[in-house]
């Protein structure tokens, strides 16, 4: 029981998470068409700007029948790309018309009244419209995927001339279906939930309870679950309110950057350690940028801070309410910049004050909380970092934001440094390339004595001063060597933790240099290792496994793996993902897969179109084989080559694999 109830939690969290960004990858690239009706919305209707009755027009048609489109041809694109998005958008488009029928039967007699009092019918339809956003989000994703679920039945059982015609007609014909099931059971379901959540909402107005709603919401955005909060229910919700009365408050129910910026400032003036020194630059990326995330790690390291940001979020609610105040349409980031940007035009003083007064709030509380626990912090030093990878754990991906906020006043290590080990996997790539990066910063920065190597994790023999490792292997490398210090990155190529080991390096002075064995696997002869074959350029774009495979191939084809390396790179990429930043991933085997390996090569293929390397976009593959460190000389320049944004800009420039070649062979000899 006590095993599996945690899991349990988790495989909840982690499912309403996925949930939550599947929503807001929906919502999200969207924005700048919310915004815009915002903007027309706020000069262009009766009580805007600057009334004007032809451009007024635009309003209705924009939030009932655009914005749903596109959403639901976002959704089917990311179920199934194009094809996907289409019948999307055609489905959609029978429960937008689903719900108007329906509103037209159930207030037939409401519009006769309203048509009797010389008002046009036209009017009354759009005051009872159910905007589809939430049909689009059912209907996108189910209208792609059970295209693709069809298309998967006769794949490969066309005949050959005939694809064209039934991909054609087949998507026509399913989209014709998906807006019959949009018009009748999606528009009733959607309309039924929608009268349902409003319902509550004015519930929660009418008995000035609306501001128990941050009780769910700050916690929520801690845990990385308000995406599905905000873009699966505010956001319609808001766009509904905003359209019949031009503003909407439940737009600043998440987006207020009051309670965060609060909860900074006082880390700022009572915090300790890596967290004091982070608070300020983490303030003005939250407040002005709007990554509300950066103040999640703070608010962990210290759980109980949580009732700071829901008294504060409270007391944004509780202003806005008092003054009735709104913005037009979402504001997304949740910059300061984006909420005056949508701030109704009469509402200015009441928005601006719920922001002020819900940061003192969470500042006044935070910072007695902080005061009050300083002893007992003081003996946790490594509490920050520890919150930052808990951050990271719990929305379930990697953040370049964290990332950097971890490294941002940390001390690395207080022992002397004079041997640095990378270390992952096989030992022969990511950790070659991340090893170069740091000895050439290392070198330029003039320090004497300090030894930069890679090797295997299984290869750790305690000797290392330092251990690097990617985030994901640093519990490995821990227990291979417990005597070293230990250091996560999340990219190798250029992790501003590089800038952290050569800060200590300059403060402590130059250390007792090391063996020059250490060092002789990066001296290694590679003259054969990279030859003008191995190089490609390819115009379009590539899966990631297919890649893998024309990796593999040339790979093969030279001599200097057999064919099971394939297998490698994939168990590889299982592991730990190879791709290394600046557009550039090198795909190589794992530590068992020694045997496969007959020689050292590189192959070097350029994607312009690009290949979707687990969420990160390469334009670079280059396969590794390594045998007796006979490639690690010219990986060591290819990394230096690729930390270096302009040398990475005249490689894309190269217009044939011998002009690519040349500038690969050019590093090289330099």
């Amino acid at each position: 029981m006590t095993t599996t109830s945690p899991a349990t939690r988790g495989g909840i969290r982690v499912g309403v998470q996925r949930f939550g960004t599947f929503l807001s990858g929906m919502i999200m690239p969207n924005i700048p068409a919310l915004i815009a009706w915002g903007i027309i919305t706020a000069f262009f209707i009766p009580a805007g700007w600057t009334p004007n009755a032809q451009l007024a027009e635009l309003v209705g048609p924009m939030i009932h029948y655009l914005l749903p489109i596109v959403i639901a041809y976002t959704g089917g694109t990311l179920v199934y790309k194009v094809r996907g998005g289409v019948v999307a958008a055609i489905a959609v488009m029978g429960a937008i018309a689903g719900s108007d029928y329906l509103i037209a039967q159930v207030n037939a007699a409401d519009l006769q009244a309203w048509v009797d009092a010389g008002n046009t019918a036209d009017t009354f339809r759009a005051l009872g419209q159910v905007h589809m956003f939430i049909g689009a989000m059912i209907m996108g994703p189910l209208a792609a995927y059970t295209m693709k679920w069809l298309d998967g039945l006769w794949e490969g059982r066309i005949k050959a001339g005939f694809e064209m015609l039934v991909n054609m007609f087949s998507a026509g014909i399913w989209g014709f279906v998906m807006a019959v099931v949009g018009f009748y059971p999606v528009a009733w379901l959607v309309n039924g939930i929608m009268n349902v959540l409003s319902a509550a909402v004015n519930w929660l107005v009418a008995t000035n309870l609306l501001p128990l709603t941050s009780i769910i919401i700050e916690p929520a955005k801690v845990f990385f679950l308000n995406n599905a909060i905000n873009h699966g229910v505010l956001t319609p919700l808001g766009t509904q309110q905003a359209t019949d009365s031009g503003k909407s408050i439940l737009f600043l129910l998440e987006a207020n950057p009051g309670p965060g910026i609060g909860l900074l400032l006082a880390f700022a003036l009572f915090g300790l350690g890596a967290a004091k020194a982070s608070a300020p630059g983490a303030a003005v990326i939250q407040f002005f940028g709007g990554i509300h995330e950066v103040y999640f790690p703070f608010a962990l390291m210290k759980p109980v801070l949580i009732l700071a940001l829901i008294a504060g979020g409270m007391t944004g609610v509780t202003t806005n309410m008092l003054f009735h105040t709104g913005l037009i349409a979402p504001a997304a980031p949740g910059s300061i910049i984006a909420v005056l940007g949508q701030t109704y035009r009469t509402d200015y003083v009441g928005v601006i004050l719920s922001v002020v007064l819900s940061a003192a709030v969470t500042f006044l509380i935070a910072g007695l909380i902080l005061r009050a626990s300083r002893r007992k912090d003081l003996a946790k030093e490594d509490a920050f970092a520890a919150a930052v990878a808990q951050t990271e754990a719990n929305k379930g991906k990697k953040s370049s934001v964290l990332g950097s906020l971890a490294g941002a006043g940390t001390t690395v290590t207080t022992r002397p440094i004079a041997s640095i080990v990378f270390a992952c996997d096989a030992g022969m790539g990511s950790s070659a390339m991340g090893a170069s990066v740091l000895r050439n910063k290392i070198k330029k920065a003039g320090i004497p004595g300090v030894t930069v190597t890679n090797a295997a994790i299984a290869n750790l023999d305690g000797t290392a001063d330092l251990v690097i490792t990617q985030q994901q292997l640093t519990d490995r490398a821990k227990a291979q060597s417990p005597a070293s210090e230990h250091l996560s990155v999340d990219n190798f190529m250029n992790s501003p933790v590089y800038d952290d080991v050569v800060t200590l390096l300059q403060n402590q002075g130059a250390a007792p240099a090391a063996s020059e064995e250490q060092a002789s696997a990066a001296e290694a002869p590679s003259s054969a290792v990279l030859t003008a074959d191995r190089v490609r350029i390819h115009p379009g774009s590539a899966t990631r496994d297919e890649a893998l495979k024309e990796a593999a191939d040339v790979l093969v084809a030279a001599g200097a793996v057999t064919p099971d390396y394939l297998q490698a790179m994939h168990d590889r990429e299982k592991s730990v993902s190879t791709f290394m930043g600046n557009g550039l991933a090198i795909p190589h085997g794992t530590n068992e897969a020694k045997d496969a390996v007959l020689g050292s090569a590189l192959s070097v293929v350029r994607y312009d179109g690009g290949v979707d390397w687990d969420g990160d976009r390469a334009t670079f593959v280059i396969g590794i084989a390594g045998k007796d460190g006979a490639h690690l000389q010219i990986l060591s320049s290819i990394a230096e080559l690729f930390s270096d944004d302009d040398d990475v800009a005249a490689l894309n420039a190269a217009t044939t694999p011998e002009e690519l070649f040349a500038l690969l062979s050019a590093v090289n000899e330099a």
